[in-house]
């Protein structure tokens, strides 16, 4: 054990990237403990932390942390031992952990920590586990390019070559990631023929690409369905009770009613990609993707505004067009 871990972790200089997955799970099972502490009102805790009544999530420690600590691996990162780097990687395997804790708290904008949103935070702990253990394991994403065998080849050939393979393969993990198959397209980075398998198999029938290519064509649609329910269904039970193991008490039970619920919440076809003719929806003015950017041929907001509302200008203006009748907050 100790000769592997000398060639395989000290040698390869893997040593930083093993402290930093133990600082990274040491962090999570921590706050983990502590908030479910905290929401047991245990009184040797010390709980929240509410300076002047404000209460600090641990995102910010862990925002605080990676700072410090990333800009103490910059510093030493031309004359720096080994064992220093790994001292601070699980610093920054700390903080990152307490960041993606509350990854649904940033994605989401609000406090959703013990919602059903929640588990979006430990999705995200899962994927950075995943990725760090294949990291340590020596797997190396060959869909990206190697720099090593890019800079040990003068030849220009097989340059070209190496940046054109990598350029396909990202495409193509692109198109899984697309088809809703994230956890695939994760791994395939590292297993290049999952990449392949995953772009050949049916989309999701949620994903973008689905809309994009399944809109006129329901029985494919159907299957689509019918398939993401059939093997997913095992799949998101695993999920649940992991997920409740780690952020409530767990239940099979639970885990089996919320497997159904979540599959027939979340296992629905896409909506039909937007027509050209058709520039947002029939039930507001035409104003492009995004609030306030006018589409290029198309009237302008004062063409549709009565000359009694102009005056009101960005506060809410009254659209008069034949089609979009009604108050529109802007």
């Amino acid at each position: 054990m100790s000769r592997w871990f000398q060639h395989e972790i000290v040698e390869h200089g893997r040593l930083p990237l093993l402290f930093f997955l133990l600082g990274f799970i040491g962090g999570f099972a921590f706050i983990r403990f502590s908030v479910r502490m905290i929401r047991a009102n245990v009184r040797w805790w010390p709980g929240n932390v509410t300076p002047g009544g404000q209460h600090v999530h641990h995102v910010v420690f862990g925002v605080v942390t990676m700072t410090v600590s990333g800009i103490a691996l910059i510093a030493v990162y031309e004359d720096g031992s080994q064992a220093v780097g790994a001292v601070l990687a699980a610093l920054f395997g700390v903080g990152a952990a307490l960041v993606l804790d509350e990854f649904a708290l940033i994605f989401y904008l609000k406090d959703v920590y013990w919602a059903e949103q929640g588990r979006a935070s430990v999705d995200a702990v899962f994927v950075a586990l995943a990725v760090t253990g294949l990291l340590l394991l020596g797997a190396r994403p060959s869909a990206i390019i190697d720099f090593a065998d890019f800079r040990d080849n003068p030849e220009t050939w097989v340059r070209v070559a190496l940046a054109f393979s990598s350029l396909v393969s990202l495409s193509i993990a692109a198109i899984v990631i697309a088809k809703g198959k994230i956890w695939t397209g994760l791994l395939g980075m590292f297993f290049f023929p999952l990449l392949l398998i995953g772009a050949i198999r049916i989309s999701r029938p949620g994903a973008p690409w689905a809309r994009w290519r399944y809109g006129d064509k329901p029985k494919k649609m159907a299957r689509a369905v019918v398939r993401e329910k059939r093997y997913r269904r095992p799949v998101v039970r695993a999920k649940i009770y992991v997920q409740d193991l780690i952020a409530g008490k767990p239940s099979v039970a639970h885990a089996v009613t919320a497997t159904e619920e979540e599959l027939e919440r979340t296992v629905r076809p896409a909506p039909p990609a937007p027509t050209p003719d058709r520039l947002i929806s029939p039930s507001i003015c035409p104003s492009g993707t995004m609030d306030g950017l006018p589409v290029p041929g198309a009237p302008t907001q004062s063409e549709y505004e009565p000359a009694e509302h102009r005056a009101i200008g960005a506060a809410r203006v009254l659209c008069s067009c034949e089609e979009t009748q009604g108050w529109i907050n802007r």
